[in-house]
């Protein structure tokens, strides 16, 4: 179901959001100042190009310095990609096959907002002490 679910996902959306988080990567990397965002944002261009079967979990190390490049993240391009994530549930869930595709479109936005201090991971995989924010389990 996982692979059907993503293949739709693709089709509909995925790889036009999947090409916004990869735009924004390669115009962090152009400063050395922005490019822990860049290599964030080419990490979910990956996970916003094949999302389900996938979790997000707090990472337990992150502290005060996630907080600050969060900050910059969501002025830098934060906004810009949660605001793609809203056109693309609104536009799937005009029709009751792109419903379940909408609703992960929203969950992915808590993490376009703030990608630093949490962590992707297969949700085949987690570990008994990792808490998902939100799944995309199917």
């Amino acid at each position: 179901m996982r692979t059907l679910l993503n293949i739709v996902w693709l089709l509909t959306g995925g790889i036009w959001l999947a090409l916004g988080y990869f735009l924004a990567g390669i115009l962090a990397c152009l400063a050395i100042v922005t490019l822990p965002a860049g290599v964030a944002s080419f990490r979910l261009a990956r996970y916003a190009l094949w999302p389900f079967g996938k979790t997000v979990v707090d990472r337990h190390d992150a502290g005060v310095g996630s907080a600050v490049v969060n900050v910059i993240w969501l002025v830098l391009a934060g906004w810009w990609l949660a605001l793609g994530h809203i056109l693309s549930a609104v536009a799937q869930a005009v029709t009751i096959v792109g419903l379940p595709l909408a609703v992960a479109n929203l969950k992915l936005i808590p993490i376009s907002l703030a990608p630093f201090g949490k962590r992707i991971v297969d949700s085949n995989s987690l570990a008994a002490w990792d808490h998902p924010v939100h799944s995309m389990r199917s």
